[in-house]
């Protein structure tokens, strides 16, 4: 059962469970955007398709909040939001290392469609996020991050760069163990309301999970 933080006629805010795909790809897993799309079939009795339109996207392994549209025009606005960098979007994440104070990150990040992975090359786009730390406790620091640009795995490519890979993280984090799951949230989403134009805030609990536990 999906989470659903908030809904209104333009809006869908839900929180994306870990490991669930946000749209359908080659692999034919259930996907979020089929399961609100059903969701809201079953519980208006829509005949036929419905609409929900997909205005920004989270990595298959991260959980956390999202803002679906629910009409075509709140879909136009949020997207132009998106584009704007008006939508701002609030990441936790676990790291290795002990990092003391807070900072800018800045790079330009090449996606390889091969592999479907990230890399630092001057080639690439530039990336931008700010961070501040929150807690430190045995190797590891719990950062809280703001995206300034939304790049393809850009908060696991740039930490990793910098020497302080996510926990979890089985691309871009040699100390990853088999099983472990990615310790990066998406804690926090703002912008606002298409047609109100009221600005909204939605938050999410951290994962009552390690590693995010040590830093109860």
């Amino acid at each position: 059962m999906i989470n659903i933080l908030f809904e209104d006629n333009h809006l869908l805010v839900v929180e994306k469970p870990v490991n669930v795909l946000v749209q359908a790809d080659n692999t034919g897993d259930k996907d979020l955007l089929s399961m609100l799309k059903e969701y809201l079939k079953e519980k208006y009795q829509k005949p036929g398709n419905v609409y929900l339109g997909l205005v920004h996207r989270l990595d298959r392994v991260v959980g956390g909040v999202m803002v679906f549209a629910k009409t075509s025009k709140a879909a136009a606005r949020l997207t132009k939001q998106v584009q704007n960098h008006e939508m701002k979007k609030v990441y936790y994440a676990v790291v290795y290392g002990m990092l003391e104070e807070g900072g800018r990150l800045e790079n330009y990040l090449l996606k390889d469609e091969k592999s479907n992975t990230s890399f630092v090359d001057k080639r690439g786009k530039l990336s931008i996020l700010n961070y501040e730390v929150i807690a430190t406790k045995e190797s590891f620091t719990l950062v809280k991050i703001y995206l300034k640009t939304g790049r393809h795995h850009q908060i696991r490519v740039q930490f990793s760069y910098f020497g302080y890979p996510l926990f979890g993280d089985a691309r871009y984090n040699k100390n990853y163990k088999k099983g472990e799951q990615i310790a990066l949230f998406a804690k926090e989403l703002s912008f606002f309301h298409p047609i109100t134009k009221d600005y909204v805030t939605f938050s999410l609990d951290l994962p009552p999970c390690y590693p995010y536990t040590l830093f109860k």
